[in-house]
């Protein structure tokens, strides 16, 4: 009898859903990894910290190597205050990219984006997030890199946001991008 379950009519709960009203915190008051985890629905931080460098690494492909310099130069923010040795860097750590060879190549090759040059659309953004995440059932795409977008644009000026909009494929991510 102890294989036997004795109660089998509990619904399953999906941890990236789970919250908790006590531990409710503004948005203004959590750190650029907290911001991305909830707002994505993510399950922790070490989700959060992948996911947003991937989609950093999808926004840098867009953009001029002078373009993504500028972003990294606002991005001095610690990402998350924590004691976690793998979690303690700022937000520009995780726009660089920690693979060092996918940073040396998205500093020595053209953007995606521009005259003459293949351009990216919105469902190969997404498709490219998704995919280089390898992503769960439970994370919605949409939701994530709109959480990666309002995070990153509470840390830039006017200026830096107005920017990347400019490189953004001009339907869809760039109306998330509008909305973050």
């Amino acid at each position: 009898m102890a294989d036997e379950s004795i109660r089998t009519n509990i619904p399953e709960v999906d941890p990236t859903e789970v919250e908790d009203s006590r531990n409710v915190i503004a948005d203004e008051h959590r750190s650029f990894l907290e911001k991305v985890m909830v707002q994505g629905g993510l399950a922790d931080l070490y989700d959060a910290r992948d996911l947003t460098e991937i989609v950093f690494r999808v926004m840098r492909d867009l953009m001029t190597t002078e373009a993504a310099d500028r972003v990294e130069g606002e991005l001095h923010e610690e990402a998350v205050q924590t004691d976690e040795k793998m979690l303690q860097m700022e937000v520009a750590d995780l726009w660089r990219d920690t693979n060092p060879i996918v940073g040396f190549l998205s500093r020595v090759r053209p953007p995606w984006q521009g005259p003459g040059i293949f351009k990216i659309d919105s469902d190969r953004f997404l498709f490219r997030v998704a995919n280089e995440g390898g992503f769960s059932k439970q994370v919605d795409r949409e939701r994530l890199v709109k959480a990666v977008f309002s995070a990153t644009k509470d840390e830039l000026s006017e200026a830096r946001i107005q920017e990347i909009a400019g490189w953004l494929p001009e339907a869809g991510v760039r109306e998330l991008w509008a909305e973050a």
